[in-house]
């Protein structure tokens, strides 16, 4: 699926009217469900909320059908939510009690509904025979906020781990060596990186379009911290972050990188891809079925190294799925989502739609297998290796607003409004006021 946050607001297609027509009469009544009975033969109706554009949605049914088809008992309807104002329409039924049995819920909005006691509880559920899935199924760095402690509150579906795209034919037609061959030989490399953007740039093209949010894959790129394994804010005391913060803004100024938040209204990185007019863009795997579909020539690259391993971590954007913690059908909810996440409900929901990677371990064929595009096989290697906002290596996600006020001091500077120093001296700031007013410290 793709990915509901700052990143997938700038990308995800409005959700219009077609979804009301996959959505019934968008009933949110869940927990007046009109339940007939239970798991031992009565009918069982269900609500699931989420958002999508009408061909995400119909993946998300292919899990639904796939457990109805087992369980002909239950009956899920799933009822799609815009995007923009999802939360708060999600916060908003909660406080009514009239939310969905199961329902999506993005990176930066499962902390709140941790705190306020919202969602049940899948820990002890998950050990039982009933569960689909096994906690231990799921890359650690993939729990983000959903995990606290040994709690579990809400499970990613699938994910998309960060990698490059780069337009092949490009590289083929200015004669470049290309970011494979440089990985091919070991040193693909910040080195690398600098020259191959400089190439681009001096051919005519743009080299790299940057995303503030994704900073922290630069920093872990360099052997840096933001927050350390424990959790505990360290940026302002990291020089390898704060190199790597450098790294990227010279990038900038020398115009071997365009930053995204600076391009003309209704251009983004994905059409300037298209368009040919760009070399390398960071992404998760929601764009491949958008440009295969283009017929466009790239490949897949693992972010570059400058610590001398061939590979240091990335972050993964994911969303989560659900208990409704006063759902009437708590049992049954619980053994849906855990079905829905599982190998054979991601099997259901992922197999040739080409945008997600899953989460669950074990299923890496629904990837790998396809050759339309030649090294997939990076998105499983940066899944086992990343990790989510909310995970201890990206606290900010636990604190509410943070990851907002971070990504606005990035575009500061990307902006060329202020400089490094005074970036990561705002970014401190904000982080120990925020982390304090929301009594999340570690």
């Amino acid at each position: 699926m793709k990915i509901r946050s700052s990143k997938f607001l700038k990308t995800a297609p409005a959700v219009l009217a077609g979804l009301i027509a996959l959505s019934g009469c968008g009933n949110n009544n869940s927990t007046n469900s009109e339940s007939a009975g239970n798991s031992t033969g009565k009918t069982v109706n269900l609500t699931m909320s989420a958002w999508g554009n009408p061909d995400e949605l119909k993946i998300y049914q292919k899990g639904i059908d796939a457990y109805t088809k087992a369980h002909p008992n239950v009956k899920i309807k799933l009822v799609p939510v815009a995007s923009d104002g999802y939360e708060q329409k999600l916060l908003t039924q909660l406080q009514g009690g009239n939310a969905p049995d199961v329902f999506y819920i993005s990176d930066s909005t499962m902390i709140k509904l941790v705190q306020n006691n919202s969602l049940a509880d899948l820990s002890e559920f998950m050990k039982t025979d009933s569960s689909y899935a096994k906690a231990d199924e799921f890359a650690e760095g993939l729990w983000g906020a959903a995990k606290d402690g040994d709690k579990i509150y809400g499970i990613t579906m699938d994910c998309n781990p960060l990698v490059m795209y780069y337009n092949k034919k490009m590289f083929s037609d200015l004669g470049i060596k290309t970011p494979q061959e440089y990985f091919d030989e070991g040193s693909w490399n910040w080195a690398a990186f600098d020259e191959v953007t400089k190439k681009l740039k001096d051919a005519g093209k743009q080299g790299y379009i940057g995303e503030t949010w994704t900073m922290d894959t630069w920093i872990w790129s360099n052997g840096g911290f933001t927050y350390d394994d424990e959790g505990n804010y360290v940026m302002d005391q990291d020089p390898k972050a704060r190199e790597a913060i450098q790294f990227v803004s010279d990038l900038k100024e020398k115009g071997q990188m365009k930053y995204a938040g600076s391009l003309p209204k209704g251009q983004g990185l994905d059409a300037m891809f298209m368009s040919n007019q760009v070399g390398l863009i960071a992404a998760g795997r929601w764009l491949t079925p958008m440009f295969t579909a283009n017929n466009l020539e790239f490949d897949y690259i693992y972010w570059p190294s400058n610590t001398g391993n061939p590979m240091e971590p990335v972050q993964v954007p994911i969303a989560f799925v659900a208990v409704n913690k006063v759902s009437k059908e708590q049992e049954e909810a619980m053994k849906f989502v855990t079905f829905y996440v599982s190998k054979e409900g991601q099997k259901a929901r992922l197999s040739g739609n080409g945008s997600s990677v899953p989460s669950v371990s074990g299923i890496d064929e629904i990837i790998t297998s396809d050759k339309t595009v030649e090294h997939a096989q990076y998105f499983i290697d940066a899944r086992e290796k990343g990790y989510a906002n909310g995970s201890l290596r990206q606290f900010k996600g636990r604190v509410p607003g943070l990851s907002e006020r971070i990504n606005e001091q990035f575009d500061l500077l990307l902006l060329g409004k202020q400089n490094v120093d005074q970036t990561i001296e705002n970014i401190t700031e904000q982080t120990k006021k925020l982390t304090q007013e929301s009594g999340t410290a570690n």
